[in-house]
């Protein structure tokens, strides 16, 4: 469909949460980047795999696991072709964060060697940190920082300095899951390659909000989650070029993953199944690929649309509301569908207890992200972030939940 802003109630409904009351209030959900909520059709297609299709994958022939398999890698191929991918090249994984802890262990510890260095953003997840410093550790290469700019940018001309030291790798995130900003992958793939160096790309915020080309990015691993994708928890993906997934070691070994086992040693399977040991993550991946489904029947580019303008409005909202301050990029263009901000007076976990007593559902913290955080100069701050179901109704509530912490505060 081409989504129009009288579909959004329609959208809506296809959550059952947002049917809920508590108090007697409504929610509003703002709080997709740290989990999107889930849509009747991906419910719909974990129930249908429960009901009418349990068995396992790959280990027999019987109708019933034919189904459930056909279903599985029907979900890996519709995630694949969805992303520029190919279904060799997709493992499914945990969660994003499974997705780089595979490449640092697989293949960090294959290939990083004393003296080796790696370059990391300051504006990094854990995740995507880390791993590498544990690695890092263990292998004696060193990290380095890319630095963040005052308006929430990376600082490129200190990135080109910094290749020229010949890093083995360069880790980046695709979308700040703290300043919003949508960093330019694609750039900074192309100059990481030219000075010889692999790139991992944390492409979980990016996914569900603005449309990803792997085949344009180039990227030697992309790593992304579903729960933030409008799928569920306990999976994700992990996005690789081939030749470096077949070189790589296994990370997680016995069952599934084998071609041959013998008493003093075994053989792999192919790809990706090399890195899909034991039992798969079944219903999981069939719900991420009715995900999916959905976003493409909505658009990318309608959702990025939609919630770009939700960001504009409330980045337009907030610059009139005394002693609030937002970190990142203030052009809606430059950065993803989240705000994170400051009040004066106002403890940031304050603010998020009082929004909730008003059904107004934010995220305060670090966000697994403490080194930006001392960049920031604060400890953590309060986040605002939109989905598909939102509408400017719902910064009508936030906002009018932020007069109310001034009015509790005293402010």
């Amino acid at each position: 469909m081409t989504l129009q802003v009288t579909d959004i109630g329609e959208l809506a409904a296809e959550f059952a949460v947002l049917e809920r009351r508590i108090d007697g209030r409504p929610i509003t959900y703002l709080d997709a980047a740290a989990t999107s909520l889930t849509p009747r059709v991906v419910v719909d297609a974990i129930v249908d795999y429960y009901t009418n299709h349990r068995a396992s994958v790959h280990r027999g022939v019987y109708p019933l696991i034919v189904e459930a398999t056909e279903l599985y890698e029907g979900a890996r191929e519709r995630i694949a072709a969805w992303l520029g991918s190919t279904p060799l090249e997709t493992i499914f994984t945990a969660n994003a964060t499974a997705s780089l802890n595979l490449v640092a262990h697989s293949w960090g510890r294959a290939n990083l060697n004393s003296g080796d260095t790696v370059l990391v953003t300051e504006l990094e997840h854990h995740s995507n940190l880390v791993p590498w410093q544990l690695i890092c550790e263990e292998r004696g290469a060193s990290i380095e920082y890319i630095p963040v700019l005052d308006d929430g940018t990376l600082d490129l001309d200190a990135y080109q300095l910094l290749l020229a030291r010949a890093p083995k790798l360069v880790c980046v995130a695709h979308v700040s899951n703290v300043l919003g900003t949508i960093n330019p992958v694609a750039e900074i793939t192309r100059e990481a390659h030219a000075a010889g160096a692999i790139v991992v790309i944390d492409g979980t915020q990016a996914v569900p909000q603005i449309a990803v080309d792997l085949r344009e990015i180039d990227a030697d691993f992309y790593a992304w989650t579903g729960h933030k994708a409008y799928g569920p928890t306990g999976v994700g993906v992990l996005h690789g070029r081939r030749e470096l997934l077949q070189a790589m070691p296994p990370f997680i070994s016995g069952g599934h993953m084998i071609k041959q086992v013998f008493q003093a040693s075994s053989t792999w399977t192919e790809l990706p199944g090399k890195f899909e040991a034991g039992t798969s993550q079944i219903a999981e991946a069939i719900g991420l690929g009715a995900a999916v489904g959905f976003i493409q029947e909505i658009g990318i580019d309608s959702i990025r649309a939609h919630e770009s303008a939700l960001t504009a409005a409330l980045l337009e909202r907030m610059a009139e509301f005394p002693g609030l301050h937002v970190h990142g990029p203030l052009d809606p263009a430059k950065r993803g569908a989240l705000v994170s901000f400051a009040m004066d007076g106002a403890h940031p976990h304050d603010i998020g207890e009082i929004l909730g007593r008003e059904g107004v559902c934010v995220r305060t913290g670090h966000h697994c992200a403490q080194p930006l955080m001392r960049r920031l100069r604060v400890g953590s701050t309060t986040r605002a972030s939109f989905a598909i179901h939102n509408t400017t109704d719902d910064i009508d509530r936030l906002m009018h939940g932020l007069e109310s912490v001034r009015r509790v505060l005293a402010l």
